[in-house]
């Protein structure tokens, strides 16, 4: 990776809607080199997916929570496919520290979160405990700096 790449990959990070040719003109570059650029980080790997990030709040989804769990580690596989079919789970992240898994929930209310909490997912099998964190305000950096090529 060299500095042409870091700085393809710094603007596709803060908006990766830009099309090429605009990248191009702005990196003062050949607009076939910035497609043989991000081809290549593609094939390579260093670029996983192009994707959406949603505004689940205009969707009707006023309520956002990050839910530790704790669960029977012999339980592992079954859980993770529990969490996978309930509507309102989002990502799930196997982490280390006091809780085996991070997942982040949706809901429409308190109340459906509360359900969502309560009825779905403390009932599955294996989950032995969680504990529930409300999103109340966000605060993120959109993009995270590319490291400096050579």
């Amino acid at each position: 990776m060299d500095k042409l790449d870091a700085a393809v990959l710094a603007e596709l990070g803060a908006n990766s809607r830009v099309s090429v040719p605009k990248l191009a003109e702005r990196l003062g570059e050949k607009t076939s080199k910035i497609y043989s650029r991000i081809d290549r980080m593609t094939e390579t790997g260093l670029i996983e997916k192009f994707t959406v990030v949603i505004n689940h709040a205009a969707l009707g989804y006023a309520v956002k929570s990050v839910m530790g769990i704790k669960m029977d580690s012999r339980e592992r596989d079954g859980i993770i496919e529990a969490l996978s079919a309930v509507e309102g789970v989002g990502q799930m992240s196997e982490v280390t520290g006091r809780f085996d898994i991070l997942v982040t929930l949706y809901a429409k209310s308190l109340d459906e979160m509360h359900a969502l909490v309560s009825e779905k997912i403390g009932r599955i099998e294996g989950v032995l405990s969680s504990e529930s964190f409300i999103e109340m305000k966000t605060h993120h950096k959109d993009v995270m700096p590319a490291p400096e090529g050579d």
